[in-house]
């Protein structure tokens, strides 16, 4: 096997996995980056996953090959709707940030798989039959080298996250929104008084994070779970949010983050395909992308800096 079809391999697997992550992780930028602590991704992922999936087995006889897609939609309301409940008690009820997100995912994994009992009388829903394929992008995929590595055998979701990536970074620093958005997150009585309604734009934030994180559980589970159950979001909503600290609270940097992580997610899976871990026993490389998780964020936290109000609810006329 050469050289480039092991790395077509490893980058297109790569990719796959790491869609999901990258569109969590830019959710988590918009919420902490306006100071507002989002542990509730995880959470956020589940509902989406479970909505996605629901709807996605309810329609596709009639919607066919667009119901993927406008299943991503019904995630994304459903995941943006579940966030306010997190901004509600963390920003009006000014609640603690960390246990409210926690409440998030207990909740959301409680009311997903009490609906699904109720739906289907089982513990977890039928597969779905449409879902999102790898495939070989029209003209891209026939560049010499670059096409075979970067544009075959890829998912339509994967090339959509790393655009949204560099569409977000602009927004928070090229445009007047993202600026009073980061001056929320970084000193809010200085935007306060500047006349930037400092609720507001975190409410914002975090309803941008759900709808951002349900569209990640979405694409994770009609591209690689194909159901859902209590183990589909099993850790990946936490993996996103060391991505987004990993990448110190920057779109572009939770992006390479994720497709970090998203590397060590796929080893698993291809390490049949690459000779040197055909050998590497399967145990070691399903802990590798939590093992590699926490060395990422045990190496590079210390030199993260957050926003400098992250974590603090604003009182009006409080310093």
């Amino acid at each position: 096997m050469d050289i480039v079809t092991v790395l077509s391999i490893i980058i297109s697997s790569s990719l796959f996995a790491a869609a999901p992550l990258i569109f969590t992780a830019l959710g988590g930028v918009f919420s902490e980056r306006s100071g507002v602590v989002n542990i509730g991704l995880e959470g956020l992922m589940i509902v989406g996953a479970f909505s996605s999936i629901v709807f996605n087995l309810t329609f596709a006889s009639s919607l066919g090959a667009a119901t993927p897609w406008v299943a991503l939609l019904v995630a994304m309301v459903v995941g943006g709707l579940f966030a306010l409940l997190h901004a509600l008690a963390s920003i009006t009820f000014r609640a603690d940030q960390v246990v409210s997100g926690v409440a998030i995912n207990f909740l959301a994994l409680g009311v997903s798989l009490f609906l699904v009992k109720l739906i289907y009388d089982k513990g977890q829903t039928d597969m779905v039959k449409e879902s999102f394929k790898k495939v070989d992008l029209p003209v891209l995929s026939d560049i010499p080298v670059i096409g075979k590595l970067f544009f075959s055998n890829i998912s339509y979701p994967a090339m959509i996250a790393i655009a949204l990536a560099f569409v977000i970074w602009y927004v928070l620093y090229k445009t007047p929104f993202g600026l009073r958005l980061r001056a929320v997150g970084e000193h809010p009585m200085a935007a306060d008084t500047m006349g930037i309604n400092v609720t507001r734009m975190r409410y914002m934030a975090v309803c941008l994070s759900g709808v951002l994180g349900g569209l990640g559980g979405a694409v994770y589970a009609q591209s690689i779970s194909l159901d859902f159950s209590h183990a589909t979001i099993a850790g990946q909503g936490f993996m996103a949010l060391a991505a987004m600290i990993f990448g110190k609270w920057h779109p572009l940097g939770a992006m390479g983050a994720a497709i970090f992580f998203g590397f060590a997610q796929s080893l698993s899976i291809v390490s049949s395909s690459i000779p040197f871990l055909e050998n590497v026993p399967d145990v070691y490389l399903l802990a590798a992308p939590y093992v590699l998780t926490i060395l990422a964020l045990a190496g590079f936290i210390g030199r993260a800096d957050a926003p400098k109000a992250l974590g603090t609810p604003y009182v009006k006329g409080t310093r």
